[in-house]
């Protein structure tokens, strides 16, 4: 498996924001959203380190921490991801939590022991809303996390025709998050109190606001 960085952080965003995780950052991606603040990793020419899912497995269970996040890139194109869930879940002491794109089939991951999904579904302003599978919602749950990612306010009334449309509020969290710099918070705020967007929560990315917004390994 191609890993271009492993650190234990803070989690920036989501249900578990501000709690203790260990990250290992995958290499690759099959998007490429206009504001990607990883591009970085999804370049051909990243360096990685080749490592196989008992040794991050081993890694991620030495460090002590419980919540496991595994992000990229896309982890899900990983070919060894199947083999290296099996080894997190075994024992139930770990929650694994994977960010996805949105653009690949959560189906093959959906067994009755399964990570918890961060799931983004692209916006216009990503450029890459024609990759997204919608019929990956019915495969989300209560844990589970729908992400918009809002630069503008296109973005806000594309996130509300589509949380409207496939109930989403009703099968798992769901949050709008703003590009960073390019929509004020504000202005979203107000678009959810307009159109009484109740169960939608916005977040920033608490990350950002405690170190460099351009900083690794955190």
């Amino acid at each position: 498996m191609k890993v271009v960085e492993k650190f234990i952080s803070i989690n920036g965003e989501g249900p578990r924001a501000g709690e203790l995780a260990v990250f290992v950052r995958f290499q690759g991606c099959n998007l490429r959203c206009s504001y990607c603040d990883t591009q970085w990793a999804n370049e051909p020419g990243c360096p990685y380190e080749e490592q196989s899912p008992a040794e991050i497995d081993a890694y991620i269970r030495a460090v002590g921490v419980t919540n496991v996040t595994l992000t990229g890139g896309e982890p899900l194109l990983q070919r060894e991801m199947g083999a290296l869930l099996a080894l997190l879940l075994r024992d139930g002491v770990l929650r694994v939590e994977i960010e996805t794109n949105g653009a690949v089939d959560l189906a093959p991951f959906c067994g009755e022991n399964r990570p918890v999904f961060t799931m983004d579904y692209k916006l216009p302003s990503s450029g890459w809303e024609q990759a997204m599978k919608p019929e990956n919602f019915p495969l989300l749950d209560e844990p589970d996390t729908v992400k918009f990612v809002c630069g503008s306010r296109e973005d806000l009334e594309r996130a509300g025709a589509v949380i409207a449309e496939y109930d989403l509020t009703r099968r798992c969290h769901v949050y709008l998050s703003p590009v960073f710099g390019a929509i004020d918070p504000a202005e979203m705020v107000d678009y959810m109190r307009t159109n009484q967007m109740n169960g939608v929560r916005i977040q920033l990315q608490m990350h950002k606001f405690i170190w460099d917004p351009d900083k690794r390994g955190v």
